[in-house]
């Protein structure tokens, strides 16, 4: 049985001033763009990058502003065998690396391409610089 652990750290873009916003940054073990992988991956080359994407809305509560409220992690291949059943930890960052937020949950088993949903509140999307994803099992 494979154990993997899967770190990315991923730099994301944030714009004040949009209402849907959505960044993504792609890291593998062969191929690295802005962030870093730890081999051995749960992820099979063949199945691509897992790509992270969220979205900012405007919140009129308090904080006021955009947040960032819907996290996904996109092409995550849940096959058995690959990143089925695998804990993951989701952290939005800030200046100095410093966390706003973090998520926890297992991936599911329902094949090549999956994606994984989780919400945030009260994260303040001016302040995100980056995300932290990491994936073991």
């Amino acid at each position: 049985m494979k154990r993997a652990i899967l770190a990315i750290t991923i730099a994301a873009i944030v714009g004040a001033g949009t209402y849907g916003l959505a960044a993504s940054l792609g890291v593998s073990s062969d191929t690295l763009g802005a962030g870093s992988a730890t081999v051995a991956a749960c992820q099979p080359t063949a199945s691509g990058n897992i790509n992270v994407s969220y979205v900012a809305g405007y919140s009129a509560t308090a904080p006021v502003g955009y947040q960032a409220t819907t996290v996904k992690l996109n092409n995550v291949d849940e096959s058995t065998g690959n990143c089925d059943s695998k804990k993951y930890r989701v952290t939005l960052t800030g200046a100095g690396n410093a966390p706003l937020g973090e998520q926890t949950g297992t991936t599911g088993a329902t094949g090549a391409n999956s994606t994984e949903s989780m919400t945030f509140s009260g994260v303040s999307a001016v302040s995100v610089t980056g995300v932290q994803v990491v994936i073991t099992g």
